[in-house]
């Protein structure tokens, strides 16, 4: 028997998959199978929309509950997360490769999203309003009902922190499914929601793949709303089942080719400093990494050597290990990916400074990766590589900067570096990007809103902005005289 929770949890309790069926999880930085975990077929995502309805009915614990004793909820839970972030912090190590100084980092942040949404919790308010006549007008907020709500690998527990919070926060019940490659931060956090006193089926969480699992969820007609993070292009077929099936609302965060900009005036180790953290954080696996990095011309040749030290530099290894600055990508289909990318990188020309190869012979290490003379139309200035791949690329005027950083079909974030506020500010508003890193980079709090432009998705995660993707606005009007 697994030492790890691994079966679902539905309707408050965990329970094997209806038809027993299981998948293997691996320690990406040994290629070890870590366990079985009961895998969710659409059998057993209907039994957790069922729970989900269940604990939606007028009547029930989570729909008479007021605001404030969801808020108590919330920050038990957030409680809960800060006695087991040791755990929690070494399950995200073994399972998804992320060394444990950054796995610190998202459990912080999760427990952070946990008691930022408690405080909105009993503030869902609507208003009064000036009309016309002899009335009297107000707005109500309601949850907008039974949601189901899909998360990424890459950040497992502060992905279902920023996809549970505002959710919960506004009277929502749940229906989440955790990636794959990384069930079992999640499965434990499960545990902590039937700990901290969560009614019955307001939180369910199932494991399993994208077809079936996922693509139940966003098929289902008992749920009202499906929010995603993870690609553009499943994003897209998010977007077609859910039309095809109730018109059910949708919110997603999708894929990004960030640009960061370095002007001539920027302080130099500052800006290395925000390149490294941008793109090779959490071994490069984030959405939002800064994977075309812009430095303006007179200053280009010593970025690039100062850039390739730094890199070289980087410690690899055992992700347990607090020494590590980075672990293994999540899993071999990644590691291949990966390495693609590189080799397109070579062969188009560009100059490898450092890397390009794999890092020891077991686990999915790839060695931190620098190409230089990285020019616009080369693929690896153009997809999404999700991996420890710098580009970097010279300019002369920042007006061509600017014109080339919005060059992409994404718009997830951007950068800026320069001592000059103006400037900075200046190019900040040009971007078109959701959002914008002024010398700093992949640095968030819970209330600063997350999401992007153009096919990075829509609606936004996290601040007060996240909690409208989960209320209805009802509009109440009535006479004065009867």
């Amino acid at each position: 028997m697994s030492k790890y929770e691994t079966r679902l949890f539905i309707d408050g309790e965990f329970v094997n998959s209806k038809s027993g069926k299981t998948f293997k999880t691996f320690n990406p930085a040994t290629e070890e199978v870590i366990c079985q975990v009961q895998e969710a077929l659409p059998e057993d995502v209907d039994r957790a929309v069922i729970a989900a309805n269940k604990a939606f009915e007028r009547g029930s614990p989570w729909r008479e509950m007021d605001g404030t004793k969801r808020r108590d909820l919330l920050l038990k839970l957030a409680d809960l997360i800060e006695q087991n972030k040791e755990e929690l912090v070494a399950l995200e190590s073994l399972n998804n490769g992320k060394p444990v100084s950054e796995g610190h980092i998202d459990i912080y942040l999760a427990i952070q999203h946990f008691r930022y949404f408690a405080g909105w919790a009993d503030k869902m308010e609507g208003k009064t309003l000036p009309v016309e006549g002899n009335f009297f007008a107000y707005t109500w907020h309601e949850p907008i009902g039974p949601v189901g709500q899909i998360i990424p690998w890459n950040f497992p527990v502060l992905m279902l922190a920023w996809k549970l919070c505002p959710a919960l926060a506004a009277g929502c019940t749940v229906v989440l499914k955790s990636s794959e490659k990384t069930p079992l931060s999640a499965l434990y956090c499960a545990g902590l929601i039937k700990k901290a006193g969560f009614p019955n089926g307001v939180v369910n969480i199932v494991s399993g793949f994208g077809d079936p699992t996922g693509k139940a969820i966003a098929s289902h007609m008992d749920l009202t709303k499906i929010a995603f993070t993870g690609s553009t292009m499943t994003g897209r077929l998010i977007q077609k089942y859910a039309a095809e099936s109730n018109m059910k609302k949708v919110s997603l965060e999708l894929g990004g080719k960030s640009p960061l900009i370095i002007l001539e005036d920027a302080d130099l180790q500052q800006a290395l400093k925000v390149a490294q953290l941008g793109l090779f954080f959490n071994q490069g696996q984030t959405c939002c990494a800064s994977s075309r990095i812009f430095v303006q011309e007179s200053i280009y040749d010593k970025f690039v050597e100062l850039a390739t030290q730094q890199s070289k530099a980087r410690v690899l290894g055992d992700p347990s290990n607090p020494e590590t600055m980075q672990g293994p990508q999540v899993d071999k289909i990644q590691f291949d990916r990966v390495m693609g990318y590189i080799e397109k990188g070579k062969k188009e020309g560009a100059r490898l400074t450092t890397g390009g190869a794999r890092f020891g012979d077991k686990g999915y290490f790839i060695q931190p990766t620098v190409f230089a003379d990285v020019q616009d139309n080369m693929v690896i200035a153009k997809e999404e590589i999700f991996g420890p791949v710098m580009s970097l690329m010279k300019f002369k005027t920042v007006e061509e900067a600017i014109d080339r950083a919005n060059n992409t079909t994404f718009g997830l974030a951007a950068g800026v570096c320069t001592k000059n506020v103006q400037v900075g500010l200046k190019i900040a508003r040009a971007l078109r990007a959701g959002t914008v890193w002024f010398n700093c980079f992949n640095n968030v709090d819970a209330g600063v809103p997350f999401g992007g432009y153009k096919e990075s998705g829509n609606g936004r995660e996290k601040g007060p902005y996240a909690l409208e993707n989960y209320v209805e606005v009802k509009s109440v009007i009535i006479p004065y005289d009867p």
